[in-house]
């Protein structure tokens, strides 16, 4: 966001985990210093444990996936996360009610408004419909160009281009576009969309060993969906994890994990995340320009178990000459322990896409 002597105060989201798809009390931590040194995390009420109503059992509806925008027209911050049902100190697995976006927005003086509900009265999204951990575009005009995952059962789920008003207070769905499918396990998962050009892209989660890509003029009306590859066609093997982008003025960038002999047997291959140039006309990436934005921290063939995995992460532009990707680290096997990691990419031509 915004600060004085156009220097930025960043903004951060963060949680606890402590077991499998169990989260803790949302946070927000700030930085004045360009994240050299952060605030210490305090709660924010609207993302508590909630009764849910018309129930007298232990079951609380508390909110997970919260990712934080910044929108220049009425200085504020939305943070869009969604709805997940809790019984004592595990994810209710057999008792999850529908699922829907959650969110709440950060005014210009710091205020936290009360719990919202971005409503979508559609019956295709009666089990869940969720943007979550999905980056959004502000647009010029005021609206908030997203994504939906969706479906009315478990499995099969789809995702749609969705443009959304905002008026600083209320978050309202305007168009959902038609949707593209994948009828392999849950569907297509955890979209994150971006403006390179005069295009929209977006990226998909997948469950059959492949991760997608597609383009649109409008951001509703989406090409079919191609599976991530290298220039020579080979398809990069990626397991049930996000992906999101770095969007630069020299070029188009994807941030992911990846099936490579160093993390074999890590689990779903979360570890190390990788970033590389996307080829705007062939759609894949370009392989020569693969780096390792953060490393693996152990040994993913023959000690797996000890490895950090680093699937849950966000990229924020900064600056014109930098870019972060942060990342919770997570070991299953030693109690979810792990850091709050960021990573620093320094743009050798710094004239990057304006920020606010």
């Amino acid at each position: 966001m915004p600060g004085s002597a156009k220097t930025p105060v960043a903004l951060m989201t963060l949680q606890e985990i402590g077991n499998s798809d169990y989260f803790g009390q949302e946070h927000w931590s700030i930085s004045k210093d360009v994240g050299k040194t952060w605030s210490d995390p305090e709660p924010i009420a609207a993302f508590g444990r909630d009764p849910v109503p018309g129930r007298d059992d232990a079951l609380k509806a508390a909110v997970c996936d919260v990712t934080p925008q910044f929108l220049p027209q009425s200085q504020s911050v939305i943070a869009l996360g969604h709805v997940v049902f809790y019984k004592g100190d595990y994810f209710a697995r057999k008792e999850q009610l529908s699922r829907f976006p959650i969110y709440a927005v950060r005014s210009k003086n710091g205020n936290w408004s009360e719990r919202k509900i971005l409503e979508w009265d559609d019956s295709r999204g009666s089990f869940i419909y969720s943007n979550n951990c999905g980056q959004r575009i502000a647009l010029p005009n005021g609206d908030v160009q997203m994504s939906f995952t969706f479906g009315s059962k478990p499995v099969n789920r789809m995702v749609a281009g969705v443009r959304a008003s905002f008026d600083g207070k209320e978050l309202k769905v305007r168009n959902v576009g038609p949707p593209p499918r994948n009828p392999k396990g849950r569907g297509l998962l955890e979209p994150s969309v971006t403006q390179f050009g005069s295009r929209f892209w977006m990226t998909i989660r997948a469950e059959d060993g492949r991760g997608y890509l597609s383009v649109s003029d409008d951001g509703l009306n989406w090409e079919e969906k191609k599976a991530w590859c290298w220039e020579d066609g080979r398809p990069l093997e990626m397991s049930t994890t996000q992906r999101h982008w770095f969007t630069h003025s020299d070029g188009l960038f994807l941030v992911y994990t990846r099936r490579d002999d160093s993390n074999e047997k890590v689990m779903r291959w979360r570890s190390p995340l990788w970033v590389a140039q996307v080829d705007i006309e062939k759609r894949c990436l370009r392989k020569v320009s693969e780096k390792i934005v953060l490393p693996l921290a152990g040994d993913g063939v023959d000690d797996p178990d000890k490895v950090v995995l680093m699937g849950n992460f966000n990229v924020t532009n900064v600056s014109l000459h930098e870019s972060w990707v942060t990342v919770g680290e997570m070991m299953p096997r030693k109690g979810y322990t792990g850091d709050v990691l960021l990573s620093r990419i320094r743009w050798s031509r710094p004239n990057a896409l304006p920020l606010w």
